[in-house]
């Protein structure tokens, strides 16, 4: 009977532990996690300036908070690619100052009332309508100035006579203050390409003053004519992508040490060139790619690069093209010194095909490299 008693006992206990265990428990109900907002999309310009990178401040107390002033270099102030909208105040210490890639559209005054002593500045990149006479005036030792791919329309009116380097290029100028450049004998490049540069802006006397400058670059305008006239100092000249059609008798005799010549892209042909136009002595490259020749015209022996490529030639004869100062058939001379120097020549993209004549060797004899 007492064994009956506990095995009743045993089976009404497991079926107690059985049930506790088919329970169900408790559901938990916790509140709906909140999605995490997206970052907000930069204003162009941002509000405030990004935040310093990480590492110790500058040792520079005058240091602009927007930007980066390397120990190493304290004549030099980084300050591009930071969104600004206005130039910070910059420290008298300041020689060279970057603020490439930002929102600039205006230069006050307030920040380069202490940088007087500034000789490079890159502004390039932003969006600056107009500089101010009086923020350019006292910059006396300025030496390089960059303002491409602003939104300029016309040539600042005033420049520091100290520039050497003037770049102004993909901007929207279409005016050139009249004196400009009277005083400005120390520039030696002075880039205006892809702007709205026509005819009537030029005159005789719109690069007067620019007695040592070396490069001109005047391409992607909206010019049909060559300038009426262009400094005697230059080395090179560049007209690509305008519509210019013809070139004035005897234009470059006045350029002695012009070495690069680039006219690609235009609408010259041998109707609108002289004789003799491209016969310089001083010439070493030549580029008339994309225009309208048929022939080739008259080079001079010392020209050693010659592009026609794209345009309308369909035969060429050797002997025509050959300087006149050489006898192309003349094979007892062993005087390499009197040969015309032509080393490469292109003129794939017309309609010529091969061969290429052999009177064309025999006069050019250093030819290294033909494209057809």
């Amino acid at each position: 009977m007492r064994a009956w008693a506990i095995l009743l006992f045993y089976l009404i206990l497991v079926t107690e532990v059985n049930s506790q265990r088919r329970k169900p428990r408790p559901t938990v109900v916790r509140p709906p996690k909140r999605p995490t907002p997206a970052a907000p999309e930069p204003v162009e310009p941002t509000d405030l300036p990004p935040p310093l990178p990480p590492g110790p401040p500058s040792i520079f107390p005058d240091c602009p908070r927007e930007c980066f002033c390397p120990p190493d270099f304290p004549s030099t102030i980084y300050c591009d690619s930071r969104n600004l909208r206005k130039v910070p105040i910059l420290p008298s210490r300041a020689h060279y100052v970057y603020l490439q890639n930002n929102f600039i559209d205006d230069l006050q005054e307030e920040a380069f009332k202490n940088a007087t002593e500034i000789q490079w500045i890159n502004l390039d990149n932003n969006r600056i309508k107009k500089v101010e006479r009086k923020i350019l005036e006292k910059m006396d030792n300025l030496t390089y100035l960059y303002l491409n791919k602003n939104q300029l329309k016309e040539v600042p009116s005033y420049l520091p006579a100290k520039l050497e380097q003037l770049c102004l290029s993909r901007n929207q100028i279409s005016k050139i203050p009249s004196g400009v450049f009277s005083k400005m004998e120390n520039l030696i490049l002075l880039d205006l390409h892809h702007n709205k540069l026509s005819d009537g802006v030029f005159n005789k006397n719109t690069f007067k003053g620019l007695k040592n400058l070396i490069q001109l670059n005047l391409a992607h305008n909206i010019m049909r004519k060559m300038p009426p006239t262009v400094p005697d100092s230059l080395n090179q000249l560049f007209l690509d992508r305008n519509n210019i059609e013809d070139i004035p008798e005897g234009y470059f005799k006045e350029l002695p040490k012009l070495s690069f010549l680039r006219l690609n892209y235009n609408q010259l042909s041998e109707k609108g060139l002289p004789k003799n136009g491209f016969n310089i002595s001083s010439l070493l490259v030549l580029q008339l790619a994309h225009n309208k020749f048929s022939v080739v015209p008259l080079i001079n022996s010392h020209l050693e690069h010659l592009y026609l490529n794209g345009n309308v030639i369909e035969k060429i004869n050797g002997t025509q093209v050959c300087p006149s100062t050489f006898v192309p058939f003349d094979f007892s001379s062993t005087d390499l010194s009197i040969v015309p120097r032509l080393r490469y020549l292109r003129l794939d993209e017309n309609q010529l095909k091969p061969p290429i004549p052999l009177d064309l060797f025999m006069c050019f004899r250093l030819l290294q490299s033909v494209v057809i």
